[in-house]
């Protein structure tokens, strides 16, 4: 019996290392965007995200679908440091669906010179080649 104790604890023990590993990786993700973002860094702020025709934006005017069209609306209405502000994240819940997917909820802030703006989003995260990358994005 207490070697079966033992092994259980063991496993729980792996299992937990493995998902902190995961939501570690997931909110570094988030801190590495937060850092880019505020640097006036668009393509670095991007690396986070799934470099794919299928990635999913959801904003105010609906669904974008591609990565490069997500990177052009960004800089189109980010067009430079003081539209972009500083980005901070506050991070609500970070929540493991499955192996390969991961599912966020948060709220944003920037605070900019030209009038402060803040929002929610929910992030959904697939790792992808051993690397989590967001495959949708839900800003508003």
């Amino acid at each position: 019996m207490k070697l079966f104790l033992l092994c259980v604890c063991i496993i729980l023990s792996i299992t937990s290392f493995a998902q902190n590993k995961d939501e570690q990786a997931i909110r570094s993700i988030l801190q590495q965007q937060t850092e880019e973002w505020n640097k006036g860094d668009l393509d670095k702020f991007m690396q986070g995200y799934w470099k794919n025709d299928s990635l999913i934006f959801i904003g105010k005017s609906g669904p974008v679908y591609g990565y490069t069209r997500a990177l052009n609306n960004y800089k189109k209405g980010y067009a430079d440091t003081t539209q972009m502000g500083k980005l901070h994240f506050e991070i609500v819940s970070v929540q493991q669906l499955s192996a390969d997917y991961y599912f966020v909820i948060g709220k944003w802030f920037l605070t900019r010179t030209i009038g402060n703006l803040n929002g929610v989003y929910t992030l959904l995260f697939k790792k992808i080649e051993n690397e989590w990358k967001i495959v949708v994005d839900h800003s508003s």
